[in-house]
């Protein structure tokens, strides 16, 4: 990690922190979009350039913190701009994670679902001592294979 010592070096760093937040927020939105379509194989072959992206960010935000106080007396008006589009990087990550985690709960309660079913179809069908059905004794309960592949 070099040091910052110029001001035409701040102004790179900051450069290049502010690309790489956009470049990354602009794939949490194509994978934002994605997910909400329901193409979540094309979502998901997005993560390997995401983490990638991610990495290169953490190393460019550990420069920057290095050097914070340098940076902050040399170009404060570009470190406020930087700020700025770290607040709208903000907003597009938790919306990214919001979508993400709907998508999830709903999977899960589609597989909890199914397994309840299969569950329900294996069991035998009894009545307990109120004449209602009873539900299917645990031991009925047979475990679901998932493919993470299709």
């Amino acid at each position: 990690m070099s040091p910052i010592a110029t001001t035409a070096d701040a102004e790179s760093a900051i450069d290049e922190l502010s690309a790489l937040l956009a470049k990354l927020a602009g794939l949490l939105e194509e994978e934002t979009a994605l997910v909400r379509d329901g193409k979540i194989l094309r979502a998901g072959d997005l993560g390997q350039a995401k983490a990638a992206l991610a990495h290169q960010l953490y190393a460019a935000s550990e420069r920057f913190k290095a050097n914070a106080k340098f940076l902050l007396q040399a170009v404060p008006a570009r470190c406020a701009a930087l700020q700025r589009a770290q607040e709208a990087f903000g907003a597009t990550l938790q919306k990214n994670m919001i979508v993400l985690a709907t998508t999830h709960a709903v999977a899960e309660g589609i597989v909890r679902r199914l397994s309840g079913d299969l569950a329900r179809k294996s069991a035998p069908q009894v009545y307990g001592a109120t004449g209602r059905a009873a539900a299917p004794p645990a031991k009925y309960g047979q475990p679901l294979a998932i493919s993470r592949t299709l």
